[in-house]
């Protein structure tokens, strides 16, 4: 990718999930629009970041309308392993040896 954020890679957008992506695309929109304003009122420093926001906002929309034609698989949602808390493994170990009383009758 030759211009873009690096964020927002191709490979990176595919591990999004469909609420992430409609998020930075807000994000992209709203990026567009301030450096357009800055553009309009002379105090734009950087030209190539709006190009490279809008290729930002092509790729989401791309990737976004290939999942709804089914070109691209929607990752699957990843559930993080619940932590165990000080309390719940003093918890567990209490009631393994219970346990193991109540299987050795």
């Amino acid at each position: 990718m030759a211009i873009g954020s690096k964020e927002l890679a191709p490979a990176e957008l595919d591990t999004f999930e469909d609420s992430r992506l409609l998020e930075e695309l807000r994000k992209a929109k709203e990026e567009l629009f301030n450096l357009r304003f800055q553009s309009a009122t002379g105090q734009l420093e950087s030209h190539g970041r709006l190009r490279a926001v809008k290729r930002d906002i092509s790729r989401i929309y791309t990737i976004i309308r290939e999942r709804e034609l089914g070109i691209r698989a929607t990752p699957a949602p990843v559930e993080a392993p619940a932590k165990a808390t000080k309390k719940s493994k003093k918890a567990a170990e209490a009631e393994a040896p219970a346990a193991d009383a109540e299987e050795a009758k």
